[in-house]
């Protein structure tokens, strides 16, 4: 019978040194490298081993050489992605080396570490701690016993290849951020006691509130995972904190979906952030603002300094040797204090008589535009509104630009952006349900017979960065936007104008369309059959407020005006002792009907197929216009309309 050949036995050395006329230790000398063996003599070697397919003992090879050609990588928890980033750095960077790559996993015990790297260095030639929990003196005392060995988040000893994370400088870019935002009273969800990064960044972010005197700290204790976030909801809003630095991204993640499960929006009601940006930060839901630790390249270089010990490798590390600097990767979990907390913080306190406006500019700050203006009485510039390009904005939420915060004379914000009983609305923006089919409103999209469905046809609007007009009274910017497949749809003009008003200021908004492409066919949910919700074209987003009234010519309240032709409509807004008004006025030339919301949310803007379809014919335009009157009062009817008479003059 014969035998299967996989059943065959493994050929030996003593069969390859008698088919090559050669000694055993001859061909030990060739399989492990050795220089010592006359190169033709080794190439018959090597092709014997070859025809025979031997491949030597990786056990008799560890005794040959005294090596196995393994290194150990011992972490608290293998779970946390960011440890899973580090030992693939170092797995790569050592597998270069010819070295495989042994994990064991502590699961946060610190009292098992000792033994666990103990009897981990037993089985290989060399050690990676990362981010070791024992206490420092017990750290210290075991490191000659394991060595050679390279420490990762700990401070060096003068003796020990360590690498170090700033975490002063990471915990300083997200506290600078956070107060820049106008947060006062940041919360700190604590990590493992026992964690030397956690005790860091405790006391980095001590000495930033120290710093300033206005910043008070709070602390709570959490842990290192989603389900510590998760369970941490609740002293979060008990603090009453408006921002929220995680010790980790696992903790903000879990932090996310319970304030998500319980209503609350980030950041709409409450900013979060996070640290080390493992690769789902990006991903969260809303994107998590984090300081960004180079995690994958911290392994290839813990193996350039251990490679260096042991022999191999270039010694040349990736990063140098003085503590690594995290940046700050700002996403859409961070946003500007609460307005109803802004209203009531004495440094921020609205006054009961607004400062009068007396000149506004538009500004570029980076790749942002800004409207400041002049008040009354005041020293500097009152910042009133922000243009942003939407390239953070997510696909399915149909990316385009916007303005917000859009903001009273007073300070009081009046737009919201992705709140979380719509993620798609942003501030001020040109959003249209359907254009040839492609969704530029964003989230989900009026099927006929079918009801509202996340459909993969949202488009995107793609500014080229305004241009500011020689007086600074207004901006331009040309938008192009791209259908669901990436192709040009249409092409836009776009005029952002402002001018001092009475008693407040005036925005005009004018968007002329040029079907440049092909015919345009403008489509909303009320002409695929859902009754009164024909929204689509400039739609206004605003926060919430104590008491919202909803006025008309000759109408009140929102269901008076919902699919009202009003040359206008006004929402007037009360927060604590704070009144405003916000007078939206329709293009004279074009009165559309008003799509208007007030209880379940508050937004409005003139509907451009409210109950049928608009056609914009190959090569003509559609001229989109609406001016704003923001005021830091109440007005009543006749007011409104006194003052919607002039908004465009």
């Amino acid at each position: 019978m014969t035998q299967n050949a996989w059943a065959r036995p493994a050929p030996t050395i003593a069969e390859v040194a008698r088919a090559a006329g050669v000694s055993r230790a001859t061909v030990s000398r060739v399989m492990n490298g050795r220089v010592t063996v006359d190169e033709e003599l080794a190439q018959r070697v090597r092709e014997v081993a070859e025809r025979l397919h031997y491949r030597p003992s990786t056990v008799a090879r560890s005794l040959s050489l005294g090596r196995t050609n393994t290194v150990a990588v011992v972490v608290p928890d293998l779970a946390n992605p960011m440890f899973q980033q580090v030992l693939r750095g170092v797995s790569a960077a050592a597998g270069e080396d010819g070295y495989r790559v042994l994990v064991a996993d502590t699961s946060e015990t610190a009292s098992d570490e000792r033994q666990v790297a103990l009897d981990a260095r037993l089985r290989c030639d060399a050690l990676v701690l990362v981010s070791p929990r024992m206490p420092e003196a017990e750290l210290r005392a075991l490191l000659p016993e394991v060595g050679p060995v390279v420490v990762i988040n700990r401070e060096p000893d003068g003796a020990t290849p360590t690498l170090a994370i700033d975490y002063a400088a990471g915990i300083e870019d997200i506290v600078e951020h956070l107060v820049g935002l106008g947060h006062r009273h940041l919360l700190y969800l604590a990590g493992p006691p026992q964690s030397a990064s956690h005790a860091a960044r405790l006391a980095a972010l001590r000495t930033a509130a120290a710093r300033r005197a206005e910043v008070r700290l709070s602390e709570r204790a959490a842990g290192s995972s989603v389900e510590s976030g998760y369970a941490a909801a609740g002293d979060v809003l008990a603090s009453r904190a408006t921002a929220v630095v995680a010790y980790n991204d696992l903790v903000a993640f879990g932090l996310l979906a319970r304030l998500n499960e319980l209503g609350v929006a980030v950041p709409g009601d409450v900013s979060v952030t996070g640290f080390d940006d493992i690769e789902l930060a990006r991903f969260s839901v809303p994107s998590l603002t984090t300081a960004t630790v180079p995690q994958v390249d911290l392994g290839r270089a813990a193996w350039a300094r251990l490679g260096a010990l042991v022999g191999l490798g270039s010694g040349v590390s990736p990063l140098p040797d003085e503590p690594i600097r995290p940046h700050l990767a700002v996403r859409a979990s961070t946003g500007p204090v609460p307005p109803a907390v802004r209203s009531s913080a004495p440094d921020r306190a609205p006054a009961r008589t607004a400062p009068e406006v007396t000149d506004v500019r538009w500004r570029t700050d980076g790749d942002v535009l800004r409207l400041d203006a002049r008040t009354s009485g005041a020293d500097g510039d009152l910042p009133l509104a922000r243009y942003e390009s939407g390239e953070r904005v997510p696909q399915v939420h149909a990316p385009r630009p916007y303005l917000h915060p859009v903001r009273s004379a007073a300070g009081v914000d009046l737009t919201e952006t992705s709140p979380v009983d719509h993620r798609h609305h942003y501030g001020v923006s040109m959003a249209v349900p359907v254009v040839n089919g492609t969704s530029y409103w964003g989230g989900r999209t009026y099927v006929r017979d079918e009801g509202p469905t996340l459909l993969p046809n949202h488009g995107r609007q793609a500014g080229q960065g305004a241009r500011v007009a020689s007086d600074g009274r207004s901006a331009v910017d040309e938008v192009t936007w791209y259908d669901e497949h990436g192709d040009v749809l249409l092409r836009e003009t776009r005029t952002l104008a402002a001018a001092p008003a009475a008693g407040g200021w005036t925005l005009r908004w004018t968007s002329v369309l040029r079907a440049t492409e092909r015919d345009l066919r403008i489509e909303s949910p009320g002409t695929n059959g859902r009754a009164n919700a024909g929204y689509g074209g400039l739609f206004w987003r605003l926060p919430g407020a104590h008491s919202t009234l909803a006025l008309g010519r000759g109408l009140v309240g929102e269901a008076s005006v919902h699919g009202s032709d009003s040359p206008w409509l006004a929402f007037v807004q009360r927060r604590d002792t704070a009144a405003t008004t916000l007078l939206l006025v329709q293009d004279p030339d074009a009165v559309r009907p008003w799509f208007a919301r007030v209880a379940e949310y508050v937004g409005a803007g003139p509907a451009l197929a409210w109950d049928a379809p608009l056609h914009v014919a190959h090569g003509d335009e559609l001229v989109v216009r609406m001016a704003a009157v923001v005021l830091d009062r109440a007005v009543d009817a006749d007011e409104a309309d006194a003052l919607a008479a002039g908004a465009w003059s």
